[in-house]
């Protein structure tokens, strides 16, 4: 008996090589297609041949999407996207893991318990998979969110995700470091993009440029998801472990200490990871402002395996007291 997830999961698979074949395209962009048609209950694309439009049209008719939760839509959307990517590695076309968007998802709701509307940002929203994943985890709040990416497959994946599960994001296909149409958030979720920024000339707009050289993208990214936070608004980063130890984290550090108070860091288990280089963090960051105020005591941890339930539990009572103590809620 197959699960929902890999009944749509499958659904996805089948219909996209079809169109794979059909459109003379790759896997991804025909997963792209299939969502989309899977959406309209339809197929849209005219090049199709009427044989393989009645197989697909069945398959289509066959799922009924009202019946699927949100998070079986994410997970089998991701799975698909993730075997496109596979098979066109892209250093930038990669996805957050799952147990960590979901770790990210429970951060945000705790740190905006109050909060009975919000909106969010992810200034590198790539397939959307984080970015729903956190809305998936604020049912009962209001939430008006933004993407944005500078690849336009990537945001057409965002599209689609975002469609099936039935969220309004808007999102713009452009340059997270050019000046964004999109208002102040209450908060930002963002799996930094680790590298150097080419365009000298608008890096020359950011605090962060480097005095020298190219500058890193991903310093350049904080600023400007603080440009775009509400004074006291939550951010939430996903940071290579040598954000501090780079050559240019002197000039990050008196930056934050001007424009935001460090919540949290918290580092994700090296068994994540193929290499110890590329270990990660979840940053918490407050922007600065009236109300917000520094914690007593930062959040800092060093996370188990989400697989050892037992450590995972101690680990989250250890969170939700820090969050009862700092915050009061």
């Amino acid at each position: 008996m197959m699960t929902p997830v890999e009944r749509l999961f499958t659904v996805l698979d089948e219909t996209a090589q079809i169109l794979q074949e059909e459109l003379q395209c790759t896997y991804l962009e025909a997963v792209a297609e299939t969502g989309e048609n899977l959406f309209h209950g339809d197929v849209l694309q005219d090049e199709v041949s009427e044989l393989n439009a009645k197989r697909l049209k069945k398959q289509y008719r066959e799922l009924v999407l009202d019946r699927f939760q949100n998070e079986e839509i994410r997970k089998a959307f991701q799975l698909a996207a993730l075997k496109g990517m596979r098979q066109h590695v892209q250093p930038h076309h990669q996805m957050t893991p799952d147990a960590v968007s979901l770790f990210l998802a429970y951060l945000v709701r705790r740190f905006t318990r109050p909060h009975l509307a919000l909106t969010i940002l992810d200034p590198a929203v790539g397939t959307a998979n984080l970015l729903t994943a956190v809305l998936n985890g604020l049912s009962g709040k209001q939430a008006k969110s933004y993407g944005v990416d500078v690849d336009d497959l990537l945001v057409k994946l965002a599209y689609v995700n975002a469609n099936l599960q039935k969220h309004a994001v808007q999102l713009f296909n452009q340059d997270s470091l050019r000046p964004l149409f999109v208002e102040p958030a209450d908060v930002v979720v963002c799996d930094l993009p680790v590298g150097y920024y080419p365009d000298d000339d608008n890096a020359s707009r950011f605090a962060l440029k480097a005095e020298e050289g190219r500058s890193y993208a991903h310093h350049l990214l904080i600023e400007q998801s603080l440009r775009y936070t509400k004074d006291g608004g939550y951010l939430f980063f996903l940071i290579p472990n040598t954000l501090f130890s780079s050559p240019q984290a002197q000039q990050l550090n008196t930056f934050l200490k001007e424009t935001a108070i460090v919540q949290g860091v918290l580092q994700l288990p090296l068994s994540m990871f193929q290499h110890e280089q590329a270990a990660k963090s979840v940053f918490i960051l407050q922007k600065k402002g009236p109300m917000a105020k520094p914690p007593k005591n930062v959040l800092l941890a060093e996370l188990p395996r989400f697989s050892n339930k037992t450590a995972m539990q101690a680990m989250m009572a250890k969170i939700e007291a820090w969050i009862a103590n700092e915050k009061g809620s």
